[in-house]
């Protein structure tokens, strides 16, 4: 199993890695919000690790004999609070660890260690049979594309008037990976395009593993200004959006084109879920009493509507693709539905 994670990541060194796991029909598996590191489309991709990940991946991490960590740091949200990984013992896997800064290297687990920048560790690797004596035929990175390929494809959630599953297939099927940045900040909102959208090279994913709320909307003007030839869009809880919200105007001041997605649960999503859990129906300091976004986005000189339904959002989104400069979706939904595959209530019965 390979870990690619960190900075310093370009296309062709993603490539170079994603090529020798291809040789050897090994998993790769992206470190928390690096999705964009691997390209999603390599036969061998496994989707991401992080808050909420794929249980089937999770348990192929867990059942591993051999870990490469490339760039990644093996930090809290990676590895699970620290769980999801075993240090090297006789029932923990052997861990390589690749990354450029020697401090780094073997702090949080015993390992054996390489010192390197991304691409020049490409580079270094060469032919895959030059690495190893294989036993058999590997089947492991195909399987574990497939169950990627299954666990990102949305299904319709009875019941719920605007499902997110739903909107980021819409996405999907009017956007290019490649040419799209995906831009946002921190909460339970963040998941559904985590685990849903299927991105690009380097670059077209902007979100902070600091856990920063706020993020999105200054890192698409960002994005925007920078990769103008590129559909920049950023996603944001309303607790999120009312962080950092007002660099709408920064990007009306500066004619920059992109597309805001503010998620509205009314309620501080992430809290809401930790309080359920440990304390059921006992809520503190959770619930927003919000603006109208979408006038508020007009108030700051952008195009703007509500969306309230599933069937709503693809209609609006071709309007919004249609329009120059700043522009925002309002998406009104229920905060029953808290993550992208649990509920409050059943988070209650447990």
């Amino acid at each position: 199993m390979i870990i690619a994670g960190g900075a310093g990541w370009n296309a062709r060194a993603g490539r170079m890695i994603a090529r020798w796991a291809e040789e050897l029909n090994i998993p790769v598996a992206a470190a928390f919000r690096r999705q964009d590191c691997i390209p999603n489309t390599s036969p061998v991709y496994a989707g991401n690790l992080g808050y909420g990940p794929n249980p089937k991946l999770v348990k192929r991490v867990r059942e591993a004999d051999l870990i490469i960590a490339i760039g990644a740091r093996l930090g809290e949200a990676t590895t699970d609070g620290y769980t999801l990984i075993e240090p090297a013992t006789d029932r923990g896997p052997t861990i390589v660890h690749v990354h450029p800064d020697p401090a780094e290297l073997g702090r949080v687990y015993p390992a054996v260690r390489i010192c390197s920048g991304i691409e020049d560790f490409a580079r270094w690797l060469g032919p895959a049979k030059n690495w190893f004596v294989l036993h058999g035929p590997l089947s492991a990175g195909h399987e574990a594309h497939a169950e990627w390929l299954d666990w990102s494809t949305p299904k319709p959630r009875e019941g719920v008037a605007l499902d997110l599953g739903m909107c980021v297939l819409a996405m999907r099927e009017r956007l290019t990976p490649e040419g799209t940045i995906i831009c946002n900040g921190a909460g339970n909102f963040s998941g559904w395009w985590h685990r849903y959208w299927h991105y690009g090279p380097p670059g077209t994913q902007l979100a902070p593993t600091a856990g920063a709320m706020g993020y999105g909307v200054p890192a698409a003007v960002a994005g925007a200004l920078r990769c103008p030839d590129k559909t920049v869009v950023a996603v944001a809880g309303d607790g999120d959006f009312l962080m950092n919200g007002q660099e709408l105007a920064t990007a009306v001041q500066h004619g920059v084109n992109m597309i805001v997605i503010v998620v509205d649960n009314g309620g501080y999503g992430t809290i809401r879920m930790h309080q359920e859990r440990e304390y059921p129906a006992r809520l503190s300091g959770t619930a927003l009493h919000n603006p109208d976004f979408a006038a508020l986005g007009r108030a700051y000189g952008a195009w703007a509507e509500t969306v309230e339904t599933t069937e709503q959002f693809a209609p609006a989104l071709d309007r919004a693709l249609a329009q120059t400069g700043v522009r925002l979706l309002h998406l009104k939904t229920d905060i029953e539905v808290i993550t992208n595959s649990t509920t409050i209530s059943a988070i209650r019965r447990k």
